[in-house]
């Protein structure tokens, strides 16, 4: 490898070389997610899982390395909402979540994606606020339940059998309050982006 690949402000870096594996891991997931099945399902659960971590993993060493770049900037945003949105797609066809929330979810980060590049674009600074970090947090949570989706035992432990956890509904629970928190969090950005343009 050239030595201008391997310079620190290159956009081949560990911290954009793990958000171009994240890209690189939603085909594989959705392979696994075509027939439905538990052992697939489960698999593609874990890459899932995976890729969501290296989403705190990237960001976490481009600010400890002091590599933080304009095409990781750009990037990073997109692979999160990618794999979001490619596992929410694959499970709706299941029946594992309801096709007008997934419309509503895919629908507010379009809107806000859009809303953010026009307000770069005219230089305005909107803060962000904590409600999209768990917005993020319980979306992770419920896609990785729903992704489960079938019954396994308590703490994935076959010793008590008969204790079985339907991960479906846990999955179900967190996405309704990912769902209240993320129109809550678009109504918000909006709100905010409205009374700056206003002035």
């Amino acid at each position: 490898m050239s030595e201008s690949v391997l310079k620190p402000n290159s956009i081949w870096n560990i911290p954009n070389i793990l958000t171009l594996m994240r890209i690189a891991a939603i085909p594989l997931m959705v392979f696994l997610l075509m027939t439905g099945e538990k052992e697939p399902c489960f698999w593609a659960s874990a890459l899932f899982s995976v890729a969501s971590f290296t989403d705190w993993l990237d960001g976490y060493l481009a600010r400890k390395m002091g590599i933080v770049t304009v095409f990781g900037k750009f990037l990073d945003p997109i692979a999160d909402k990618l794999i979001v949105m490619a596992a929410l797609i694959m499970i709706t066809p299941l029946g594992r979540v309801p096709a007008w929330m997934v419309l509503v979810i895919l629908g507010r980060e379009i809107i806000i994606t859009g809303l953010r590049g026009i307000a770069s674009s005219e230089g305005i600074v909107i803060a962000a606020s904590d409600l999209g970090k768990f917005k993020t947090i319980f979306q992770i949570v419920a896609i990785i339940a729903l992704l489960l989706h079938y019954d396994y035992p308590w703490l994935f432990s076959s010793s008590n059998p008969l204790f079985l956890v339907n991960m479906h509904n846990v999955g179900m629970f967190y996405l309704w309050i990912a769902f209240i928190i993320t129109v809550w969090s678009g109504v918000d950005y909006l709100f905010k982006f409205i009374k700056i343009i206003a002035r």
